[in-house]
């Protein structure tokens, strides 16, 4: 009898059970990916929101180091106009201008073709502000249901992003000899009259003061005709019976002038400084889909001299708030007076019952407080910590007793309600993260 070789294969069983842990795995090795896709994608998320909050608030950070630099204290009769209305914005016309009431048609004392008779305007101070006027919406005037963010004002020469705006320098006379303005960049054997990068140009436009004139100090200089000007020919050289005679030392004087570049030509000065405001705002278009439900972007504008409207830079994505403290010295003994309960202001001034001077004399200290999250939504992530946190909030420690043991030393700087801005469960799924700058302007006085 022939042996016949058995032909075997496999069961449908085993088919079945191989088929099944085949899938298991592929499921299981699908599931690893993409949450290794998902985690990229988050981690990528964080780094690009950690890059730009770098870079946004280290530009609030130096303009608020910079706040009061080339501020008039003394007008000496020159008027201007800050400002112009912006319906989006409608915080702008409310304790927040040292000058007349808008008028978009005036550009200081005697702008071309006509002539400024509103009179005086009260010297501009460093900052002003506006508590709890909330984020801006994209239909105007309204804002998000229960923000409650805070405008925060900064005025100073070089806060613009112009040309001109980054440069200053100073007049002086020595006797006998004609006025000069100093020129930083000297090298030859370039022509003695051409106008350098470090220089002002012939065409910027540039206040002059006068640091001190008996008890008054940083005059706002006036010819009689304007209290700003076209730099002119860039000789730098000017002598006292020329037409800036009323701007500059007169012979003999031994004086020196300071000089601040304002504007670049094309846009004819409203006001003797720059100013820009910082403010959240959730715009029409071009809101970051990955940003929580009515947050913001972090916006500096700049107050264009044009026409008084802002030219905006976003600073950062995704903000829920915007919180300002100022530190005073109410009594001018050199120290903060701080409490552990009161704030060293009334909330409901925001500065604007202070004067200029007040405002120069008594802030020693700037806080701003930024409530923003990082990367995208991640609804592994819970920010509550089983529903015992709807906020972040900042603890001030008072700097003449910095001692954090003590709970008199200290208080809480409340922010945003997280659950009530953005909704729940919503707010859980985002790592919200609190910035704090903590700048003393040093250039106020």
């Amino acid at each position: 009898m022939r042996n016949q070789k058995r032909e075997g294969g496999f069961t449908l069983v085993e088919l079945i059970i191989t088929m099944t842990i085949f899938v298991i795995v592929i499921a299981a090795t699908a599931q690893v990916f993409t949450a290794l896709i998902s985690q990229f994608k988050q981690q990528s998320k964080i780094a690009e929101t950690n890059t730009e909050g770098i870079v946004g608030l280290e530009i609030l950070r130096r303009d608020l180091s910079q706040a009061g630099i080339g501020l008039p204290w003394t007008m000496n009769s020159c008027g201007y106009s800050e400002a112009a209305h912006d319906y989006t914005n409608p915080w702008v016309d409310t304790d927040l201008n040292d000058g007349p009431p808008d008028n978009p048609a005036r550009a200081g004392l005697a702008p071309p073709g006509g002539s400024d008779t509103a009179g005086a305007s009260n010297a501009p101070a460093p900052f002003r502000s506006l508590i709890g006027v909330g984020i801006s919406a994209s239909s105007g005037t309204s804002i998000i249901p229960n923000s409650s963010a805070d405008v925060l004002v900064i005025k100073s020469a070089p806060i613009a992003m112009n040309d001109a705006a980054q440069k200053s320098t100073y007049i002086v006379n020595l006797g006998g000899l004609n006025n000069t303005m100093k020129r930083w960049n000297t090298i030859l054997p370039q022509p003695w009259n051409t106008v350098n990068a470090d220089d002002l140009a012939a065409s910027d436009n540039i206040i002059i003061l006068n640091p001190s004139d008996g008890t008054s100090s940083n005059i706002l200089q006036n010819d009689g005709a304007r209290c700003w000007t076209t730099l002119g020919i860039p000789t730098f050289s000017w002598f006292s019976n020329s037409a800036h005679s009323g701007l500059e030392p007169q012979s003999y004087s031994n004086g020196r002038f300071t000089v601040y570049g304002i504007s670049q030509v094309g846009s004819y000065p409203r006001m003797p400084f720059n100013r820009a405001d910082f403010y959240v705002k959730r715009p029409t278009t071009g809101m970051p889909s990955r940003c929580a439900p009515n947050t913001g972007i972090l916006y500096k504008g700049t107050i264009n001299h044009s026409d008084g409207a802002h030219s905006e830079m976003p600073l950062l994505d995704c903000v829920a708030d915007l919180k300002v403290d100022f530190f005073l010295d109410t009594d001018g003994d050199g120290s903060i007076n701080w409490s552990p309960t009161v704030a060293p202001y009334s909330p409901t001034n925001n500065l604007s019952a202070m004067t200029a001077a007040q405002v120069r004399n008594q802030v020693h200290e700037v806080r701003v407080y930024i409530v923003a999250h990082e990367g995208q939504k991640d609804t592994n992530y819970d920010f509550s910590l089983n529903n015992t946190r709807t906020s972040l909030n900042a603890i001030e420690i008072n700097p003449a007793t910095p001692d954090p043991t003590v709970t008199a030393n200290s208080r809480t700087f409340a922010t945003v309600n997280l659950k009530n801005l953005v909704g729940n469960p919503e707010y859980k799924y985002y790592r919200w993260k609190l910035y704090t700058l903590i700048v003393r302007p040093n250039s106020m006085r």
